[in-house]
């Protein structure tokens, strides 16, 4: 089982890795928005993640804003990730 906290440290991992900064520069509570990263970058970080968990994140990529998974901060892509393991184990 994937526990919170290593989900969260692999989301600012990822996210990390996406905007060429080191991990530790990326706080808990951040807000996608604020970190800078690119629609590129977002999709880049979904796919990261979907391989990284083995799950399916449902996301229109001719509409990176408006995702059924809450993109906006580090908090609800964790939240948004548990969820999708959750639905994959049942």
């Amino acid at each position: 089982m994937t526990g919170r906290a290593e989900i969260e440290q692999a989301v600012i991992a990822i996210l990390a890795q996406q905007l060429l900064l080191p991990p530790e520069d990326i706080a808990a509570d951040a807000r996608i928005d604020d970190l800078g990263l690119d629609s590129l970058g977002k999709v880049e970080a979904i796919f990261a993640l979907e391989e990284r968990f083995d799950i399916q994140v449902p996301f229109n990529a001719n509409e990176p804003d408006q995702p059924d998974f809450d993109f906006s901060s580090v908090p609800r892509i964790v939240a948004g990730v548990e969820r999708l393991i959750a639905q994959r184990v049942a």
